[in-house]
């Protein structure tokens, strides 16, 4: 079997040869999430044919947009207190609303930050 040829690190400016791509100084650590699972959850049936379309039926536009004066169609449906595996949070259709990709992508990101910082804090 036949070697890969060496080339420069990935890593602007660094020119160790390596055939991985990454040299051992800068190969990137990712940490990968591990799927939780209720994860699964948005998987069944209660779901996928009766809470998410019901709530896309009864509030179509993005609930975010609006508050702006913008009719943008929700593509998602969220949850507004995040359920973390409680059923009842989950299942709830009060705790349900509708959102476009690009605000549902950014209150994701916001409460994901929030989650860090205060796992962070509780580290030190």
């Amino acid at each position: 079997m036949a070697l890969k040829p060496l080339r420069p690190c990935r890593h602007p400016g660094c020119q160790v040869l390596t055939r991985e791509g990454w040299c051992p100084k800068h190969r990137p650590q990712h940490k990968r999430r591990i799927s939780v699972a209720w994860h699964r959850w948005y998987l069944l049936p209660l779901w996928t044919d009766k809470l998410r379309p019901e709530q896309l039926l009864r509030e179509p536009f993005c609930r975010e947009c609006a508050k702006s004066g913008v009719r943008t169609y929700a593509a998602v449906v969220d949850h507004i207190r995040p359920f973390r595996g409680d059923w009842t949070l989950f299942t709830d259709p009060g705790n349900l609303q509708s959102l476009c990709k690009s605000c549902h992508d950014r209150k994701t990101a916001l409460e994901q930050a929030q989650d860090r910082r205060e796992s962070d804090k509780y580290r030190r």
